[in-house]
């Protein structure tokens, strides 16, 4: 391995902080009558769909990313009901607001940013497939109309319409649809994770052959898993389980999350084993107070795999899912140098979070009728097999999410796909 001379190395460091952006995936939904389009993020971590409101003044009004932002309005579509104090719940989180008879929400996400609004009901369209054909279909759900956003919400850089939410609470969109039987209870993701993202959302099952599965902790609406180790290349590190698997803690799967974060007691020994099985062929170094490494070959040849070792299954990460790459830059017109830094980062609190980093280019199937979580590494561009309850019989079909088509062979009845874009 060829350490580049310090000048360049000098040259990266500048430039680590510079380049590194959040990615984040979004999806379309059509909501209204007449149906109105939205980009909002895909978040497994939350429980909430919101969208912006058109009485929100100081809300984004543009993005670096290239769509349209749009507000919601509930006067513009005929089937937009205003959510009373009468249907304030528990289940809602909600307070009534007596001056105008609404259900009023606050939602603080764990960065900070957060919105506050109030509750209406309005139709959700979707496709769903039957026979040789898609067929039109529509429900009514109960959704956010944001009317103040802060924190990362009022930036442009990666501005959207709002959050659609896959937790487990009642107000989620799979838990609306699947309580009525409109979707089966269970949906699944598959995240490209090469720069030109994508990907596929699926309100079924997402089958594949090496799909292993870890249950889920109950009784809680965020998807907990039980950790039990942490292994580099075969060697199990010394981290008492307990760090995981706290009162006030645990392992959180969350696709709104874009890196990963480790709580303290993992996260030490982690760093320190990646850069022991690195030397003496990289020369580490600290930039914003991350562990980054010159790389001038493949990853494979000189990082280890890391096993997250859960209840029942082990997830294996390749390099390019535990590390982030920064910037490139040469020492020599011959020598590409990259920088690449571990992307977990360290837990504030209690609570380890498994985000896109570990999530991407991977199938995940989030089973709640079973409670369960199932993963398996694979190409996020090539077709998948869905099943889903029809008529008693469990019945297949092929999507491909490559691009804004969609292949089908073997068709089935009744499930919902939605195409995942990247930010």
């Amino acid at each position: 391995m060829v350490v580049p001379p310090r000048t360049t190395e000098r040259a990266c460091m500048l430039l680590v902080s510079l380049f590194e952006y959040p990615r984040l995936y979004y999806t379309k939904v059509k909501l209204g009558s007449p149906p109105k389009e939205f980009n909002v993020q895909i978040d497994t971590g939350s429980e909430n769909l919101w969208v912006t409101c058109n009485s929100c003044s100081d809300c984004p009004r543009s993005t670096w990313l290239p769509i349209q932002l749009h507000s919601y309005d509930s006067a513009s579509s005929s089937t937009a009901r205003l959510i009373p104090c009468s249907m304030c719940t528990s289940a809602f989180q909600a307070k009534c607001s007596p001056q105008t008879n609404q259900c009023s929400y606050t939602i603080q996400y764990a960065d900070g940013s957060g919105t506050f609004g109030h509750y209406v009901s309005d139709t959700l369209h979707f496709d769903r497939i039957q026979g040789q054909s898609y067929i039109d279909s529509s429900a009514s759900i109960i959704f956010g109309c944001s009317t103040y956003q802060f924190g990362g919400f009022t930036s442009t850089l990666s501005a959207l319409d709002g959050i659609i939410g896959f937790s487990q609470g009642p107000l989620s969109v799979i838990s609306q649809l699947s309580s009525r039987g409109l979707t089966p209870k269970v949906f699944s993701h598959c995240l490209k994770g090469d720069d030109n993202g994508g990907g596929i959302l699926v309100l079924g099952e997402i089958l594949e052959p090496s799909v292993v599965y870890s249950p889920l902790v109950p009784p809680r609406h965020h998807y907990y898993l039980n950790l039990h180790s942490i292994a580099v290349n075969g060697k199990i590190l010394p981290i008492d389980p307990a760090a995981f698997t706290s009162h006030e803690g645990g392992t959180i799967i969350d696709s709104g999350t874009t890196l990963a974060y480790l709580v303290e007691e993992a996260y030490v020994p982690f760093v320190r084993a990646i850069t022991s099985a690195v030397s003496p062929s990289l020369a580490p170094f600290i930039s914003d107070g991350n562990q980054c490494y010159h790389v001038n070959t493949s990853l494979a040849e000189v990082f280890p795999t890391v096993n997250l070792n859960f209840a029942g299954a082990s997830m294996v990460l390749k390099p390019e899912e535990y590390l982030t790459r920064t910037v490139s830059c040469s020492s020599t017109p011959s020598v590409d140098i990259s920088v690449w830094c571990i992307g977990f980062q360290k837990a504030k609190g209690q609570v380890t979070i498994l985000g896109d980093l570990v999530l991407k280019d991977k199938i995940i199937v989030y089973d709640l009728a079973r409670q369960r979580i199932g993963w398996a590494n694979y190409d996020c561009s090539s077709p998948v097999n869905v099943s889903i309850p029809a008529n008693n019989a469990r019945q297949r079909s092929e999507s491909r999410s490559s691009s804004g088509d969609m292949l089908l062979s073997v068709l089935t009845t009744g499930f919902v796909v939605m195409y995942i874009l990247l930010a």
